[in-house]
């Protein structure tokens, strides 16, 4: 389950997409357009900067806005930097593996096989879900 911190930077980045080149689009906008505490979207926002998802400026003018055009970020990348592991079990996970104690033989065990797929075609949903192919779903379904 996706934790509040990165459903809230989703929507901010989709927010941030929706506004490519405009320029830097200030927090408190993001916050009260998104309904998003401040404080908390604060937070959020430096951490997608520290991971170079997005930039900022400061002063007169300033805010945030995407490093990358929307059709190069995606969700998998975004989750990762929010959420960590993406894979339902440690024994699968790509990036943060541990092995399961109750395991004896991980390439005997039914169960690590069967979520080895759920994580691969997990991976490709989300490594083919972009802030642009996102925008263009909800302008499709009419959300926008």
């Amino acid at each position: 389950m996706l934790s509040k911190k990165c459903k809230y930077a989703i929507h901010a980045l989709i927010y941030l997409a929706e506004r490519h080149q405009q320029g830097p689009i200030h927090i408190s906008e993001i916050a009260e357009k998104k309904r998003i505490p401040k404080k908390f979207l604060e937070a959020i926002l430096l951490e997608l900067r520290n991971a170079k998802v997005l930039h900022s400026k400061k002063g007169k003018g300033g805010g945030y806005y995407l490093q990358k055009k929307p059709a190069e970020i995606n969700l998998m990348e975004v989750i990762r930097h929010m959420d960590g592991a993406i894979a339902l079990l440690p024994c699968v996970s790509l990036n943060y593996y541990e092995k399961c104690d109750e395991c004896k033989n991980e390439k005997t065990c039914g169960i690590h096989d069967a979520f080895v797929k759920v994580r691969d075609e997990t991976l490709k949903i989300l490594s083919g879900s972009t802030l642009d192919k996102i925008m263009k779903r909800e302008k499709l379904l009419g959300i926008k």
